[in-house]
């Protein structure tokens, strides 16, 4: 099967992650745009066809975006120092 990144139309994709469960889903990364989706997503995600319009791209909407930010820090949790991913609820 030949794959196409839905949003920039290019060809080369890499499958960066696979379903534990032989089969059942891949994640695709489009080497141009870095366009990522799951295999199981709709066809509204997955296929350039029917990917909105409005969210597509070219090569010189690529050529003219502003450099993509970095991401900040994680911010140190409040007795660890480290980041948490508790959530307590307000009861607690």
């Amino acid at each position: 099967m030949t794959c196409i990144c839905p949003r920039c139309a290019c060809d080369t994709v890499t499958t960066v992650a696979t379903s534990p469960v032989h089969g059942v889903w891949d994640v695709l990364q489009c080497d141009r745009c870095r366009y990522m989706w799951r295999t199981t997503e709709p066809d509204r995600r997955t296929r350039r066809d029917l990917y909105p319009a409005e969210f597509r791209l070219t090569q010189a909407d690529l050529d003219d975006a502003p450099e993509v930010p970095s991401v900040p820090p994680r911010l140190p949790g409040p007795a660890t120092g480290r980041a948490t991913g508790t959530i307590r609820n307000a009861a607690s």
